[in-house]
């Protein structure tokens, strides 16, 4: 067993090639995986690495492929259809799971899968990408600074990038579900954008709505805050029309309607490009307070999304090829701590 070998499983999709691509920058060497044999094969011609189609349903093969490797990082979502059957793999076969999901439903799954995957040593982590790596730095960060803090507020912005077809699509699957905050310690189901206000982020000042982001489960995991709020940047008038939900969100929850979305989706571009990447950049917001109404805010700034989550999978998966992990459910700031989003090169962090 090659000790820099890993198991990437989507392979093929906008996320999993920028990995693909990036992995010999930290001495990794991926092995592509997934269902499409044809783009596979291309790709890992086009890289000079080795390929194995498997899907998902077929358990045995999924378990036997598996076990040639110490971890798998999981790319192909919608996670909520997907990481279940990963993971359940994973555990058969003993090796370390680790995602790029940013979908609550999927933390919480995973995190009551924390057992079996600790009486086998190994580490189950999902979200160590852009969900939720940044956001659950700044709250454990934060937490640090205030350990008896009991709410917290996340906010996070991308300037100058665009969606993938893997994130669009999630999305579009979630059209209509609403959004969630955590109200002491429970997660309850909200309007999405119930909340608004503007951020001053390190480098802007911009308006942001509250949505279902990753961290309304994984924060609670990291500090045990038990009010906790995650914002995102949107227009104003987005907000202003975010009030008559009420009224089309069972539209939205019709499977024609999503399946219309997604077909809309494939016929865009896979994802930003590389030029766009460089110039786009990710900032983060947090702030905590406690009750007796102090507060303290902190900033963050580093590179676009995609490229962010490709950098923090490989920093995360080389840790655990070393060793460095803690078996059953992880967050990846409980795991490695604040200054984990430290190690992605062009990540700066301020009080504000």
């Amino acid at each position: 067993m090659q000790e820099n070998k890993f198991l990437l499983y989507g392979a093929n999709g906008y996320t999993g090639r920028l990995i693909a691509s990036m992995a010999h920058q930290y001495e990794l060497v991926p092995v592509l995986a997934g269902r499409n044999e044809p783009a596979l094969s291309l790709m890992a011609k086009e890289l000079s690495l080795e390929y194995i189609v498997v899907d998902l349903d077929d358990t045995d093969k999924l378990v036997n492929a598996l076990q040639s490797f110490k971890v798998v990082l999981h790319a192909a979502g919608p996670f909520k259809h997907t990481a279940l059957k990963m993971a359940q793999a994973c555990i058969k076969a003993g090796v370390h799971y680790l995602d790029i999901t940013g979908e609550i439903g999927v933390f919480e799954l995973l995190k009551k899968m924390g057992d079996p995957f600790a009486q086998k040593e190994i580490m189950v982590m999902p979200g160590v990408g852009f969900d939720v790596v940044p956001t659950d730095c700044m709250a454990k960060f934060l937490f640090d600074q205030m350990p008896e803090a009991t709410h917290l507020k996340l906010a996070f912005a991308s300037v100058g990038g665009k969606l993938s077809h893997g994130t669009a699509t999630t999305m579009a699957e979630g059209m209509g579900e609403g959004g969630a905050v955590r109200e002491n310690g429970r997660i309850i189901k909200k309007p999405l954008g119930h909340k608004g206000m503007w951020v001053n982020f390190s480098s802007k000042k911009l308006f942001t709505m509250t949505i279902p982001w990753g961290d309304i489960s994984t924060a609670y995991t990291t500090t045990r805050i038990p009010n906790i709020e995650t914002y995102t940047s949107v227009s104003p008038k987005t907000f202003s029309m975010l009030k008559w939900q009420g009224v089309y969100n069972w539209v939205l929850k019709l499977s024609f309607v999503r399946n219309y979305y997604k077909k809309k989706i494939k016929k865009m571009p896979a994802g930003p490009d590389e030029a766009m990447r460089k110039k786009a950049k990710s900032l983060v917001w947090g702030e905590v307070s406690n009750a007796a109404g102090k507060t303290l805010h902190a900033n963050l700034e580093g590179p676009e999304g995609y490229t962010l989550t490709a950098i923090s999978s490989l920093i995360i998966l080389k840790k655990v090829l070393s060793k460095n992990f803690k078996p059953g459910y992880q967050t990846p700031a409980a795991c490695y701590g604040a200054d984990l989003v430290l190690e992605i090169p062009g990540v700066t962090r301020t009080m504000a």
